[in-house]
């Protein structure tokens, strides 16, 4: 869409969308996204190629995200005269607890609309929760391995910067006092008495009768003893169906019933049951009605730092073209997954993160390029002397808006190329795209 055409739509859109209130209750318990698409709607402007393109956009970035492994931090700009949507995919592991926030320039009047949803072969993407536009915070644990879709939109015809970052944790406390120093040793689904039996949980070593605490709100469910764990703790969770089992302890310090909190002390470490030949040590396992789950994802202490960027946060929304054959990648960091793009392809980056852009083609697909292989359009290709008229397009395809014809004898600057079209720039200062001129 031009600049021409929103430069004159804005005022209008405006209004309408200000004069479109909703009546009281109208939007309850809908999305901050869903509360502005039926504002789009009510003021008649779904229709319009504006606003139909917002839809579309929030569809497109919901069915074709890119890929990023966690933690991932990127900071982007959003353009007043693009619609402006961005779907990222990524993996998480049961029992993890991601974490997505969200900071924005200007703080007033740009709003962005921040969801997580979850993707699944053969059926809709599930809307799982929606951040306020106060605070900007999503927090989801997942209850089993999934796979998830972060789609940030922002309003139309608005501008602003942002700095979004997604990390994953441990949902549960670790079963061992920070004060004392821990290590896990042995991993679920080991093998056990040569084979006979498979590990339902994790062994932490920790000095003899150090402390083990509660990992959650919840209640003592039981108090005893056994042949393999010796002495024991069960303990339900609040608010969940899961039951966590602590063994070999030397002692316990709790009674059935109890009611305790994340972080109290309910037992002190030991060698009882079938430990009394290994080091002291706590063996750890969550239980559901099913059976023994993997524990490690609810409690193992594994925040990683983010990435630092590197990339120019300067160039962010500045014509750029490739230095050499470069690859479009469709994950964050760099993997097997990409295509090839020739020397001096012109791209626009949206955000940076790390040493990549996450970017737009003239095409409108979209990917990572590494800042290493892309510079600044400014130094000119070439320069040439339109031979027969030329329209100037305001993109790369014969469907765009139509900037101006280009007569024979005007001299052109060349500074990047798109499939069959050159970007350039006139002697007046007009950028656009012209068709390909042979030599």
């Amino acid at each position: 869409m031009s600049l021409r055409y929103v430069t004159f739509f804005l005022p209008v859109f405006a209004i309408m969308i200000s004069c479109s209130s909703p009546g009281p209750g109208l939007f309850k318990k809908k999305t901050p996204h869903e509360q502005y698409s039926k504002k789009i709607e009510d003021a008649g402007l779904k229709e319009t190629s504006l606003g139909a393109a917002w839809f579309k956009a929030a569809e497109l970035t919901l069915s074709t995200p890119l890929y990023i492994q966690l933690p991932y931090m990127e900071t982007g700009y959003f353009a007043p005269d693009k619609v402006n949507s961005i779907g990222l995919k990524f993996i998480v592991k049961r029992g993890e607890k991601v974490t997505i926030e969200l900071s924005k320039k200007p703080d007033q009047n740009f709003n962005l609309y921040l969801e997580l949803w979850k993707s699944t072969i053969g059926k809709s993407p599930e809307l799982i929760t929606a951040a306020d536009t106060v605070s900007y915070m999503i927090t989801y644990v997942a209850e089993q391995d999934d796979s998830l879709v972060l789609r940030l939109q922002s309003e139309l015809l608005k501008e602003g910067e942002y700095t979004m970052k997604i990390n994953t944790g441990p949902s549960l406390a670790f079963p061992i006092s920070p004060k004392v120093k821990s290590n896990i040793g042995s991993y679920y689904g080991a093998g056990r008495d040569n084979g006979q039996r498979s590990h339902e949980g994790i062994d932490i070593f920790a000095p003899f009768r150090s402390e083990a605490v509660a990992i959650a709100d919840g209640t003592i469910s039981n108090v005893g003893e056994n042949k393999l764990g010796g002495k024991v703790i069960f303990m339900r969770l609040d608010h969940t169906n899961y039951n966590v089992y602590y063994a070999h302890l030397d002692t316990q310090l709790v009674t059935q019933g109890q009611k305790v909190k994340t972080g109290d002390v309910i037992g002190l470490t030991g060698k009882t049951g079938n430990a009394q030949f290994t080091p002291s040590h706590l063996h750890f396992g969550i239980y559901t009605f099913s059976g023994a789950i993997d524990p490690i994802n609810f409690v193992k202490q594994d925040l990683r730092s983010f990435a630092k960027i590197i990339a120019p946060l300067t160039l962010i929304e500045k014509p750029m073209r490739t230095i050499k054959a470069a690859r479009i990648y469709k994950t964050s960091p760099p993997q097997i997954d990409y295509k090839m793009i020739p020397e001096n392809s012109l791209f626009i980056p949206e955000a940076v993160t790390a040493n990549q852009f996450r970017s737009s083609f003239p095409d409108g697909a979209i990917g990572f390029v590494k800042a290493s292989d892309a510079i600044p359009v400014q130094k000119v290709l070439t320069k040439q002397t339109i031979k027969v008229a030329q329209t100037l397009y305001s993109n790369a395809d014969l469907t765009s808006f139509l900037k101006k014809t280009l007569m024979p004898g005007v001299k052109v600057n060349v500074l990047a190329f798109f499939s069959n079209y050159s970007y350039i720039t006139t002697q007046s200062g007009e950028n656009g795209w012209i068709l390909k001129q042979k030599s």
